[in-house]
């Protein structure tokens, strides 16, 4: 709409919810601002107890309607929805993976459309997707772009489209902690309460029967984290594991060789010839075919992916332009990849992202709001690179892995961790 007094766009947005205590008025406010629009607080009825909801309506104010819309997109994903109560607007995709131009870009928080006057949640919350309504289920879900096909009616606009914003109220001294990690990410946090929490985590997640899903790059092996990490999947801690060619190739690497890129794990100098290590151990996995397989017929006898295969984990590992090889299990065409871990998001009840960039943000954009999501990395710009993608519930460790794998282990599986050794001789080369 326009505003009659100074011809510029503007709308009423509304705010609902524990705005204060979660910090989202400010966050909308500087949203706005930093957009070069205006803001005009018109109405503001604040919670008289901590567990009250509070209600913010803010008329928004910008140059033109092309830059309300988008300054509107953008201020849904804080949970700031339009005033007006309208249907959303429907638009048929008219060729397969394109989208109507004025597809509504969606968040990874929970969703709800207007359609005929009845409001029907989004299933499947995702970024950076669309919205597909099905007329004959009266379903809606989100869709990736490549997945649109012709005909399907897609959502447009910001009309009829309501978010709800994570947040929530004064807590307790438990819930804070976790809150504390959400902060900014800093090395200078107390390591052993913020292990703690994430071992919580995982364990609430298993009471709950949810999955718990680890997204894991090679310095798992680099940094001799694979004993802590094999006493975790021996407790059952770990559930489905997303990663690529290179943590399957240096953990077997270890295995069969006793070496990561060369260098001995158990002596951390070069081998001779041990540069050769990783491509011969690719080599030994595909002349048994599988991993599966190589576990099967006695190549492989330990490891992470020899206890994913003997525990049942389920993993999926996509390819990079970098891979040698590369191993059969691998997915090479990335958007089968993503469909193969989009396929097991809906069962995962707790994130843990441990030293890998590219796998976290991607696996980030997936998961929706309410999977608790935690990074661990010894670089500060790969823990905030998650929050700067969008991905609202993400908590940050900067440590290193090592150290904070073998915390978690002793904390979730002691008794698996002393065990873990002597049953699969991790590091011990099983054959040359």
């Amino acid at each position: 709409m326009s505003d009659e007094r100074s011809g510029r766009a503007s709308e009423v947005v509304e705010l609902r919810g524990h705005v204060l205590d979660s910090r989202l008025l400010g966050q909308v406010l500087d949203e706005i601002m930093d957009r070069g629009g205006d803001y005009e607080i018109a109405r503001f009825d604040v919670g008289k107890r901590h567990e009250d909801p509070s209600y913010v309506a803010i008329r928004v104010e910008i140059d033109d309607a092309e830059d309300l819309t988008a300054l509107i997109e953008r201020l849904q994903s804080y949970g700031a929805n339009p005033a007006t109560d309208e249907d959303v607007t429907l638009e048929p995709a008219t060729t397969h993976g394109v989208l109507p131009e004025g597809f509504y870009s969606t968040t990874n928080l929970p969703t709800r459309i207007r359609v005929a006057g009845r409001w029907i949640d989004v299933e499947q919350p995702e970024m950076d997707c669309a919205v597909v309504f099905d007329d004959t289920t009266r379903r809606a879900r989100t869709v990736p772009m490549d997945d649109v096909r012709a005909g399907m009616r897609i959502v447009c606009g910001v009309g009829g489209i309501k978010v709800t914003p994570r947040q929530k109220p004064r807590v307790d001294d438990g819930d804070a902690t976790f809150e504390f990690m959400s902060s900014e990410i800093s090395s200078e946090k107390p390591q052993a309460l913020l292990i703690e929490r994430v071992a919580q985590g995982m364990r609430d997640a298993k009471a709950a029967g949810r999955k718990v899903l680890w997204v894991a790059g090679p310095a798992l092996v680099h940094t001799g984290s694979v004993e802590p990490t094999c006493a975790l999947i021996r407790a059952g801690y770990m559930d489905v594991l997303f990663a690529g060619n290179a943590l399957a190739t240096h953990d077997i690497e270890g295995n069969l060789f006793g070496t990561s890129l060369g260098v001995s794990l158990s002596h951390g100098v070069p081998t001779e010839h041990g540069h050769e290590h990783h491509v011969r151990a690719i080599n030994r996995i595909r002349q048994s075919g599988s991993i599966r397989d190589a576990v099967a017929d006695g190549t492989l006898t330990g490891g992470i992916m020899w206890h994913a295969v003997t525990y049942g984990v389920d993993y999926v590992l996509a390819a990079s332009v970098r891979d040698d090889g590369p191993l059969p299990d691998v997915i090479r065409d990335a958007i089968q990849a993503q469909a193969e871990m989009r396929r097991r998001i809906p069962e995962v009840g707790f994130a843990l992202m441990v030293a890998t960039l590219l796998h976290s943000v991607a696996t980030g954009n997936m998961l929706p709001a309410h999977v608790p999501l935690v990074c661990v990395d010894i670089n500060p710009a790969s823990v905030t690179k998650l929050v700067d993608r969008g991905s609202v519930q993400s908590a940050g460790i900067v440590t290193d892995v090592g150290l904070f794998l073998r915390e978690l282990a002793t904390q979730l599986a002691p008794r698996e961790l002393a065990a873990v050794r002597a049953d699969t001789a991790t590091f011990e080369p099983a054959r040359r």
